[in-house]
């Protein structure tokens, strides 16, 4: 694909948080329309893993291993947990990269970062540059609820809940946001026999990522499941076919302590309301099938 027809992105994952950002980790990775610039660590707080940032680095690695692409994509470490307060930024190999990718950014060749867990590193390249605010940059995030006040599970969504304060300087700050809510990503869910029977057996890389859902699934659901949400995987259909997003603009909130909206700064942001699943899912399978079938004709 020529690079004048590829989207310049950066995906900031939490990538062992869970079972779903491997997913999305691997569509953009395999998609010829975006122009992978970085992958970033993410924590992801200290409720699963002391050294959450450091178990996120070492999956994106394992990832990158597993598509053949290890080496060929750069890899930054991001904070290791989230900002302090609303100006102190944590200073991060991924923040800079953020901020030094952005001044290449053109109004016809925008950079989309797409934020898989907390905004830690995007408030702190805010905070570390304030000009990046006024660059052609697209933030997207998956987090927050559904501005009708929706959520899919008690208490406060889990992304958000990582660093309130860093999403209140993002939201504050002016620069475009478009927000994949809980009720949006919740919908994208996927059950182990349609991935058995899509991707299941093409390769080692969609054996592993079938294992690895149903590895988390056992660890940490206690009721019978099989079937998990790709919750973060909407970023990459977005980015992918904007179009296939249903939008609406609204000023943007603050977030309080129990993660509900607060009035804001009023800047307009871009809340998500669905996304094109059967595009997203469809098209994903059928990148890793591909991938399956030039190993097997490589011979790896």
């Amino acid at each position: 694909m020529p690079a004048s027809r590829r989207r310049r992105v950066i995906l900031d994952t939490d990538a062992k948080n869970e079972a779903d950002d491997q997913f999305a980790i691997v569509h953009a990775l395999m998609s010829s329309t975006l122009d992978v610039r970085g992958l970033i660590a993410a924590h992801f707080g200290d409720r699963r893993s002391e050294h959450s940032m450091a178990d996120s680095r070492a999956e994106i690695d394992l990832l990158l291993g597993l598509t053949g692409q290890a080496g060929q994509v750069v890899v930054a470490d991001g904070a290791a947990a989230g900002i302090t307060d609303e100006s102190s930024p944590r200073d991060s190999p991924g923040a800079r990269l953020i901020i030094e990718e952005s001044k290449l950014a053109t109004a016809d060749d925008k950079l989309y970062v797409a934020f898989l867990g907390p905004l830690t590193d995007m408030a702190s390249a805010i905070l570390l540059d304030p000009a990046i605010v006024g660059r052609d940059v697209v933030v997207i995030w998956i987090g927050g609820v559904g501005h009708g006040g929706v959520e899919t599970s008690p208490g406060i969504e889990f992304n958000l809940s990582n660093d309130i304060a860093a999403a209140n300087v993002v939201f504050d700050s002016g620069i475009t946001v478009w927000q994949v809510p809980s009720d949006v990503y919740s919908q994208v869910s996927v059950s182990y026999a349609e991935l058995e029977e899509k991707i299941g057996g093409t390769s080692e890389l969609a054996d592993y990522l079938i294992r690895q859902m149903v590895e988390w699934n056992a660890a940490h659901h206690p009721e019978p499941i099989e079937s998990r949400s790709l919750g973060d995987s909407p970023a990459i259909a977005l980015m992918l076919y904007p179009r296939g997003g249903q939008f609406r603009t609204v000023p943007a909130p603050r977030f309080g302590r129990e993660g509900h909206y607060l009035p804001g700064s009023g800047h307009p942001i871009r809340v998500v309301e669905a996304v094109d699943v059967r595009f997203l899912l469809e098209d994903m399978f059928a990148k890793i099938r591909r991938f399956g079938r030039q190993q097997k004709l490589s011979g790896l």
